[in-house]
Parts: structure tokens; C-alpha cells; sequence
């Protein structure tokens, strides 16, 4: 069992390893992931299958818990109690654009705990000496990218679009709509983004699609440098993650910045 997750975790395998801690048989355990078949038992076939069930929801959410239970899996019952130890790997974040404000939202971003991706099809710009807290920096047309690392990504993973041209940004985000990312946002004025979404439905994104959309991108905070930036767009991140209210630009009017139109 620990050999097994422990080569899990050195090859950042998600697992879940489900243990009894309450109830019989006490310390028996389970481990879980999307990429195995499950390994031990809790005691019984439909008790392993259920929790293997809730320790796979647990994972996706990067969460850990103790969860009640059944001796055979029932719910509302509590004669087992069951820890489910998350072993999830770091979230990820995939920045489109090597533009200034993409070094700052790398570094807040590495604080919060992301893998960081940046990617620009320009090489004279996509430089690792740019971006030198970024994990990788990929030379790459957006839509192209996503292709591939896009079925990779979940609820806890964002795609920030911070590209300024619609060339890049309409088909980067017409590829982000195809994944699971739970957050998608665009950099941009007001009026880019106005823009941004008549190009979006010219190219087939219906109004589901459109609602994912953080557009303009971060927290109404008032913030101006690159650096307050990164921040209004890491909290409102948080705050569609937690379910918490909070003032997003795309949901007030006028002008981003204090001062201008």
C-alpha cells in the first residue's frame, strides 16, 4: 500500500488513500486514483465502492475529509467513519500572453501554490529570462497548446487570457471552452472585451460558453500596476472557487480605471 503511494506521489500521480478511523475494521484502507485500479479494502465490496466513489470527488477538489458511512456503504449512517487523504497535484495555471502583467500574475500565482504555464507564439517574447518563476515557458499559438494539455485540466486549474488581440485570444478561449478549467478569464478594456464576445459568438460560443467568461479579468479592486493586477485576478479566482461574492469587473460598469473612460 505505501509503496504503491509513494511511487504515486513521486510521479505526481493523483491518488486518494481512504482509511478507516472510526468503526470496524479500524485502520483499514483503500487507494484510489483516476489513473488505477484501487488497491486494498475497507471491508466490504460496496463500501470500497462508495467511498472509492467519494474519494475520487475528493481528488477532483483537491480536498481532504472524513466522511460517515454504513458498514456496507450506507448513506446518512455513521458506524464507519473514513478519512479521505487527498494527494492531488498543484493546481495549474496557463497564462496566454508574455506581456508585463504575466510575470507579475506568475509570481502571485507561484505564492498561491500553481503550476504556471506560460505560452505566446512570439519566441522573441516567450523567453524563460522573462519569466523566470514561470514552471514552463512554451512558444506556442494558444489554440494549439490547448489542444493538448486542455483534457488535462479541472475544476481546480485557470486559463488566463492576457493576449490584448483577438487573432490569439478569440481561438485560445474558443479552445478553453472544450476543457473542464474552472476558471477562464480575459484581460481588456471594456470595450476589447465587447468586441472580444462578438467575435466569440461569430465564431459558435453560445451564451453558457459566454458565462464562464471573467471578461475584463479580476476583482473591481481599483487596481492599476501589473502587480495589483495579478492580485484582483488571483482573489477572484479564490472567490469562484470558495462560491464567495465579490466585485468582478465584469459584473460593474464604467470605467477600470479611476480617471479614465
Amino acid at each position: 500500500m505505501y509503496e504503491a503511494l509513494r511511487d504515486a506521489l513521486r510521479a505526481e500521480e493523483p491518488v486518494a488513500l481512504a482509511t478507516i478511523v472510526g468503526g470496524e475494521p479500524l485502520g483499514a484502507k483503500l487507494l484510489v486514483g483516476p489513473q488505477r485500479a484501487p488497491l486494498g479494502t475497507l471491508g466490504h465490496p460496496e463500501l470500497d465502492r462508495v467511498v472509492g466513489r467519494d474519494a475520487l470527488g475528493e481528488l477532483e477538489a483537491g480536498l481532504s475529509s472524513t466522511r460517515h458511512y454504513g458498514p456496507q456503504g450506507q448513506a446518512r449512517q455513521d458506524d464507519v467513519s473514513v478519512f479521505i487523504e487527498s494527494f492531488a497535484p498543484p493546481p495549474q495555471m496557463i497564462i496566454f500572453g508574455a506581456v508585463d502583467f504575466t510575470a507579475a500574475l506568475t509570481r502571485v500565482a507561484k505564492v498561491l501554490g500553481y503550476r504556471v504555464t506560460v505560452c505566446d507564439a512570439r519566441p522573441v517574447f516567450a523567453t524563460a529570462a522573462r519569466f523566470p518563476m514561470a514552471d514552463e515557458v512554451v512558444v506556442d499559438w494558444p489554440n494549439r497548446f490547448l489542444a493538448g494539455a486542455g483534457p488535462a485540466l479541472g475544476a481546480r486549474d485557470a486559463v488566463c487570457v492576457l493576449t490584448h488581440d483577438h487573432k490569439f485570444d478569440v481561438p485560445a478561449i474558443v479552445e478553453a471552452l472544450k476543457t473542464r478549467v474552472g476558471y477562464l478569464g480575459a484581460m481588456g478594456s471594456r470595450r476589447t472585451h465587447a468586441e472580444r464576445v462578438v467575435r466569440l459568438r461569430e465564431a459558435g460560443v453560445d451564451d453558457a460558453g459566454l458565462s464562464r467568461i471573467m471578461g475584463p479579468i479580476g476583482l473591481d479592486i481599483g487596481a492599476r500596476t501589473p502587480e495589483e493586477t495579478a492580485v484582483s485576478i488571483c482573489a477572484e479566482i479564490i472567490a469562484l472557487r470558495t462560491g464567495r461574492r465579490a466585485p468582478s469587473l465584469r459584473s460593474t460598469e464604467g470605467p477600470i480605471h479611476a480617471g479614465s473612460r
